[in-house]
């Protein structure tokens, strides 16, 4: 086939999922070799906070224009070239040699992977339709679900094999293959061509600039302390500009990035809401009990990643069954997994501060495997119930400012459950920093239950049904 032949749709759905497997790979795979990163490198307590958190923030960031983008210039274009700078960060980790740089590579990376992302989404809207369709979102499902159980797996058997030293900076550059292959084939296979002339992305650069001012004064004064006075003053500044600048871009047609009609929706409001408490608590969760199974529980990084997998492994299953439960039930179903995962996290913080080490083990198996079957229950449930509420014009911009306030919160909150952990000190440190991040964790899961027992919209019709209903692989 030459590079001019339209590509089949099996290749194309293969590009796909190689491109979605080898970014959220990345999301998961590096927790693990956190002990061993930070002690190679001489890290600090905020270097692993901006290692872990830098990676969404940029992926979210960068979510929607680069969506905009690949509509203008090729889908193809922006995936390749996503791909590639995600590649070349992945190397330029691997060598790190100082906490700076793998900060900046974690940055690069989630730029890479918030280009290429969008596109594979596009792809399949472009070029399947109906029950195929559904086929191809339910692989892509199907593929987020086995990321998450093989990269903790991956990233501990490969600090057992290479030692720490160089186990580490195998994690960081795991991908690699995964992604030259892919960008081979995609440059090969997909019509990247010319972009048109006068072809022209709506973009909103003010809009996502002022969104990351807001963002950094909440994060910095996690990661910095007082020396992010300036950017919380920059930040308070910035609220009320952004409103004003939406809503002028909003009356001139253009596109903005929170566009004034959503906020003016309560149920898109409140399911927001859910999802950012909802995302941001379960990617903290899972940071700080992987580092308290090795930092604090002796566990190797292999037998910690093996921990994880029975979690990735519920939230595979009742994600297949979420849209069922949510068509009989609707919004009740989200609320009533959200009090659920409220009592499992109340619990297991009572059980980090009482029981012995010899048991802490089994709880936190337990916890996560029973915080991954809530979440199936939660995460894309949610997500259709929420998006079918956005106003009638802006179910694109409602999508896309969905993804981009989970990716937002998640920086948050990894940042500042791993910085209480990191922070704490002696013999039985680890369960303060335990306890204090699964308290932050429950805190905003009841907020998100707060919020979900709060949306008063009927959301069990047949509109909510199609759109909370995962595709059948």
């Amino acid at each position: 086939m030459s590079a001019s032949t339209p590509a089949r749709p099996r290749t194309i759905l293969a590009i796909c999922l190689a491109t979605g497997f080898t970014t959220l790979v990345d999301q998961s795979i590096l927790t693990v070799a956190v002990p061993a990163l930070r002690t190679d490198l001489a890290a600090s307590g905020s270097d692993v906070q901006w290692i872990l958190a830098i990676y969404s923030l940029t992926f979210g960031l960068v979510l929607v224009p680069a969506g905009r983008l690949g509509d203008a210039w090729g889908r193809g274009r922006l995936l390749v070239g996503g791909l590639t700078l995600f590649s070349a960060a992945s190397v330029l980790g691997a060598a790190a040699t100082a906490p700076w740089v793998l900060i900046v590579a974690r940055l690069v990376q989630g730029i890479g992977a918030g280009t290429a992302n969008p596109q594979v989404i596009g792809l399949m809207q472009d070029h399947f339709t109906g029950p195929a369709r559904a086929r191809a979102l339910g692989a892509y499902a199907a593929v987020a679900s086995l990321s998450g159980m093989v990269a903790p797996v991956v990233g501990g058997l490969l600090l057992a094999v290479s030692g720490p030293d160089v186990g580490w900076r195998l994690v960081m550059a795991v991908n690699l293959p995964f992604g030259i292959v892919t960008c081979v084939v995609a440059a090969r296979r997909l019509r990247l061509g010319r972009v048109a002339r006068g072809a022209r992305a709506e973009l909103d650069p003010v809009g996502i600039g002022l969104l990351s001012v807001i963002t950094l004064a909440v994060l910095l004064p996690v990661v910095g302390g007082a020396a992010a006075a300036p950017w919380i003053a920059a930040g308070v500044v910035a609220v009320p500009v952004l409103a004003w600048w939406e809503r002028r871009l909003a009356r001139r047609g253009g596109a903005p990035v929170l566009h004034p009609a959503l906020v003016r929706s309560p149920g898109f409001v409140l399911g927001t809401v859910v999802a950012m408490c909802w995302f941001g608590s379960s990617l903290g969760t899972g940071v700080v009990v992987t580092l308290a199974l090795q930092e604090g529980l002796g566990l190797s990084p292999l037998l910690a990643g093996l921990c994880l997998v029975p979690s990735a492994l519920a939230m595979g299953v009742t994600s297949t069954i979420g849209w069922r439960v949510v068509g009989r039930w609707g919004r009740a179903s989200v609320t009533t997994a959200l009090g659920v995962l409220a009592g499992v996290l109340a619990c297991t913080v009572v059980a980090v501060a009482v029981l012995p080490p010899a048991a802490l083990v089994s709880v936190l198996v337990v916890s996560q495997f029973l915080t991954g079957a809530a979440g199936g229950l939660i995460a894309s449930p949610n997500q259709g119930l929420t998006l079918a509420l956005a106003p009638p014009g802006a179910h694109g911009l409602a999508a896309g400012f969905f993804q981009v306030s989970q990716r937002v919160s998640s920086t948050v909150c990894i940042a500042a459950c791993t910085g209480v952990f990191v922070a704490s000190a002696g013999p039985d440190g680890y369960r303060t920093g335990l306890a204090t991040a699964l308290g932050i964790a429950l805190v905003l899961t009841v907020v998100a239950l707060v919020a979900s027992a709060s949306d008063r919209h009927p959301s069990s019709t047949p509109e909510h049904r199609v759109a909370c209903r995962p595709a059948r692989p």
